[in-house]
């Protein structure tokens, strides 16, 4: 009986039909996983206002999905390493797509909320699974690029989210949870039926599973396969189940610990930003939901430049100081952003630099996480980071609405909130490059010697 290395196929390939149609599922996943986890920000005037509350009452709903998340991200994630990332993704994309469309009927505040935090269970899901089952089909030298553009879907479901903004003075708020749910409903049958598994979760999990052979006959019509071969994987653990004890193994501990910092950091300021952007600029410099949603939607332009560029040149230049880049340059831009009236012409250049250099620095970041972890655990390792991630989401909304409380003015505000990104580059730097590299010598030390 012949082995067979699925990593070694997987990395010989060129670019066939089965990998575009990944990208182009994956790329819309994302999008609506975006567009759902962040549309209510672009609409929080506009509830609070329906409901006669304040916007810093809205809390309460940012909270609680950000917590939602949190604890998908704990528990939902990993399931994806036990029973597949294709089953995982259309399971999550019908419920948090009926709780989405629920969300249009709530007749309060804490009901709104209470259904944002059980979609956030699943909206949690997506994100890793998507991203295992991407760098797990794509060939290596294309890998970081794939990734990167899986991820442009969830940074233009972010920007679009803004288009609802238009929908709200006719249809009310609830159009959003409207167009959110029926999106996410109409995508789950089209996963389910064109979507394969990922060929490293299936030998993972059973080596002798059809589904492997014909997949790669799907991949490679004509491949030469006769029944008897045994399919391989060198990074294949032995334990059967993607556990968090495993994520630590290897010498993955330290560097497991400072993403999960950089993720809290990181994860927590995207989610303040798009919880109380809109609000603070119109609380605290008159500019109205409809004005700020044109100017997000023109920043769509940054947001995918900035997802779609980061794989691609990680795949050529060293990554972790690209990634500390883009970060630095998330905080520089944002820091101007505040001391730049709506109004100059300085200000739509700056959005759009704030939307390319976040975007490509959390992006940047999964890209990472998804090269660090093998597949058994790679799921579990993204779900996890994403979950201390939420953690910060769950704390920054939080205070971002102190800002309101206070009356703090848009200068001071931006820039206090532009002490994450520096945060994150530092750790990059300074701790996370020379720990990931030393975790990787070992593993390729430890492979070696097996």
């Amino acid at each position: 009986m012949a082995a067979f290395d699925i990593q070694a196929f997987i990395d010989r390939q060129p670019i066939r039909r089965p990998h575009v149609v990944v990208a182009a599922l994956a790329v819309l996943a994302m999008f609506i996983d975006g567009f759902d986890i962040f549309m209510i920000g672009k609409i929080a005037p506009a509830i609070a206002q329906s409901f006669k509350a304040s916007p810093s009452e809205l809390t309460l709903i940012f909270v609680l999905q950000q917590a939602g998340l949190a604890v998908g991200s704990f528990v939902v994630s990993p399931l994806s390493d036990l029973y597949g990332r294709k089953r995982l993704l259309v399971i999550s994309f019908i419920i948090f797509g009926l709780l989405t469309i629920a969300g249009a009927f709530a007749q309060s505040i804490v009901q709104l909320a209470v259904l944002r935090g059980l979609a956030g269970l699943f909206l949690a899901g997506v994100v890793p699974a998507v991203l295992a089952l991407v760098s797990e089909i794509t060939p290596r030298k294309h890998r970081s690029t794939a990734v990167g553009l899986a991820q442009a879907g969830y940074s233009a479901g972010n920007a679009m989210g803004a288009s609802v903004a238009f929908l709200v003075p006719v249809y009310g708020w609830q159009s959003a949870f409207w167009v959110g749910g029926i999106l996410a409903l109409l995508l789950a049958p089209v996963l389910a039926i064109c979507l394969h598994e990922s060929l490293a979760f299936l030998v993972t999990r059973r080596r002798n599973d059809p589904r492997i052979a014909q997949t790669l006959l799907r991949i490679e019509p004509g491949l030469p396969l006769d029944g008897r071969e045994e399919f391989t994987l060198p990074t294949a653990s032995k334990s059967r189940m993607g556990t968090l004890m495993q994520v630590f193994s290897d010498g993955r501990a330290v560097p497991t610990v400072t993403t999960w910092l950089c993720y809290m950091l990181s994860m927590g300021n995207i989610a303040l930003l798009a919880s109380w952007l809109p609000t603070y600029f119109q609380t605290m410099a008159d500019v109205s939901i409809q004005q700020f949603a044109v100017a997000l939607i023109v920043a769509l332009i940054g947001g995918l430049a900035g997802i779609g560029s980061v794989g691609f040149l990680m795949d050529r230049l060293r990554p972790f100081w690209l990634v500390a880049g883009y970060y630095l340059g998330n905080a520089t831009a944002l820091i101007l952003i505040g001391h730049t009236a709506f109004d100059s012409p300085a200000f739509m250049p700056l959005l759009v630099a704030f939307a390319f250099f976040q975007s490509g620095g959390q992006g940047g970041l999964n890209v990472l996480l998804t090269q660090f972890y093998p597949p058994s655990v790679r799921s579990t390792g993204l779900g996890w980071a994403g979950g201390m991630g939420r953690l910060g989401g769950v704390a920054a909304p939080a205070i971002g609405g102190l800002a309101l409380t206070y009356s703090l003015s848009l200068e001071a505000t931006l820039t206090a909130i532009a002490m994450s990104p520096l945060l994150v580059m530092l750790l990059l730097l300074l701790i996370l490059r020379p720990t990931h590299a030393a975790a990787e010598r070992r593993a390729a030390e430890r492979t070696a010697a097996q």
